[in-house]
């Protein structure tokens, strides 16, 4: 399915925990992938208590995930599988010069690789979206696709089972793609989600 997203929208300005004044909260939660999180949380974990913010943290959260650097988190995955077709959402923003985001919801082993960074879960993220952009029937939606592929800037995985998601965007500015959120899902009985945010440039402030 794809959602046509105009206008910016509320961006929610909770402070992060752990940040007094708010001023990280404000640096993740006012960017186009705080709000695609929320969206994909939205729809596949409705009634779930939703993040206010993120945890700004410099020596990563422990395994599954890790950190690299400027180029944020990644995650370990036991096990790959080929063939399994995740739910997935994707939302324009812009008409003109749409940007894609998608939001991919189904075990991480979809993915197919045993190490998941920004690199990884963009491509990912991409070849979803030429598929669902593709229209088998109608050679002329090639081209359609292909720029829909490429214009993806935001991706959201999450694996409600595993209880980890995973965020990846293209830097608007220095076009630099990071995974500046890593995400906890709480189990069924709790139904908490905690966003932590990397220590890198992307989301760290700017001067």
């Amino acid at each position: 399915m794809m959602i046509v997203m105009d206008g910016v929208g509320d961006a929610g300005g909770a402070r992060g925990a752990g940040e007094p004044g708010g001023e990280y909260a404000h640096e993740v939660t006012g960017r186009p992938i705080w709000r695609l999180l929320l969206r994909g949380l939205g729809v596949y974990l409705p009634g779930w208590e939703m993040p206010a913010g993120a945890l700004r943290v410099r020596d990563g959260v422990g395994p599954p995930a890790y950190l690299n650097g400027e180029a944020g988190f990644g995650v370990q995955i036991f096990g790959r599988r080929r063939g399994l077709e995740p739910d997935r959402e994707i939302y324009v923003r812009g008409r003109e010069n749409p940007s894609f985001g998608i939001v991919v919801a189904g075990p991480a082993a979809a993915i197919g690789s045993r190490v998941v960074d920004a690199e990884v879960l963009m491509r990912f993220a991409r070849r979803l979206t030429f598929e669902e952009l593709f229209d088998t029937g109608d050679a002329d939606s090639v081209p359609y696709a292909v720029r829909g592929a490429r214009a993806v800037e935001n991706a959201v995985f999450l694996d409600r089972a595993a209880g980890i998601g995973l965020c990846a965007e293209v830097d608007p500015v220095t076009r630099a793609l990071t995974c500046p959120l890593y995400v906890h899902l709480g189990g069924p009985a709790e139904r908490t989600v905690r966003v932590y945010g990397a220590q890198t440039r992307t989301v760290g402030a700017r001067g």
